[in-house]
């Protein structure tokens, strides 16, 4: 039986990269969200995952055929899907934080939970955060609460699997060319610029570039719990 991954947000940017990666590499892929992911080959169940009936469907399904499989070959199970809003703590209301952590955090909650006890030995559960996942800047105040969010729960839940032969680690991204970033500046290309600027090699990281990194960590145990940076080599200030 071929590997399975699975990943949140295969529809575009890092999400779809990975997607080629696991299938140029033999992977069964699945897709979670909303569009379909245009890599040939992938199953796409459509899920929106700020919805409980949406993502408790999808689950469902996921969970029966993780277990109806045979001698069951390593499962990556990917968390990329995010929402990123422009806000800040002075301004942001409980209902917009929680829009946030719906996706962010509950759903890899919902998801973990449900497939946990099916993942075979061998598996690894992949969290792609952001560099603001350890630091903070102005304008992105939800996005950086659930991001933080998301390390600790990598982090937990390495503590939490210990023994069972399943690995987690949290993917870092720096300022990567996707529909999110460019959406996220209104589109300007003088402030993408600016942003491939603040590392030492003057452009934005790619997403195939991220999506490397999330293949050889599921093939890598070693990194059990790991922080994995890539940001080629971002200008602290």
């Amino acid at each position: 039986m071929s590997p399975l991954a699975i990943l949140t947000g295969a529809s575009s940017g890092i999400g779809a990269a990975a997607a080629q990666q696991f299938i140029d590499q033999g992977y069964s892929v699945v897709n979670i969200s909303r569009r379909d992911c245009p890599v040939p080959g992938v199953e796409t169940l459509h899920t929106d995952l700020a919805d409980t009936a949406s993502l408790t469907s999808t689950c469902d399904t996921l969970a029966a055929r993780l277990q109806s499989r045979e001698d069951p070959a390593p499962v990556c199970l990917v968390h990329n899907a995010s929402l990123m809003l422009k806000d800040r703590c002075d301004t942001t209301e409980d209902s917009a934080l929680m829009e946030a952590i719906s996706v962010n955090v509950l759903g890899i909650n919902t998801l973990n939970r449900s497939l946990m006890s099916s993942l075979p030995q061998g598996s690894s559960i992949l969290f792609v955060g952001s560099t603001l996942s350890e630091k903070a800047v102005a304008g992105a105040f939800s996005y950086i609460v659930s991001k933080h969010a998301q390390l600790g729960m990598m982090r937990a839940t390495c503590q939490d699997l210990m023994g069972r032969g399943i690995h987690t680690a949290m993917i870092c991204p720096g300022f990567t060319d996707t529909s999110m970033l460019r959406q996220h500046v209104g589109n300007d290309e003088t402030v993408l610029d600016s942003l491939g600027a603040m590392n030492s090699f003057g452009r934005l990281v790619s997403p195939a570039e991220i999506a490397d990194m999330i293949l050889w960590a599921h093939q890598h145990p070693v990194v059990n719990g790991s922080v994995m940076h890539g940001n080629l080599g971002q200008i602290e200030h």
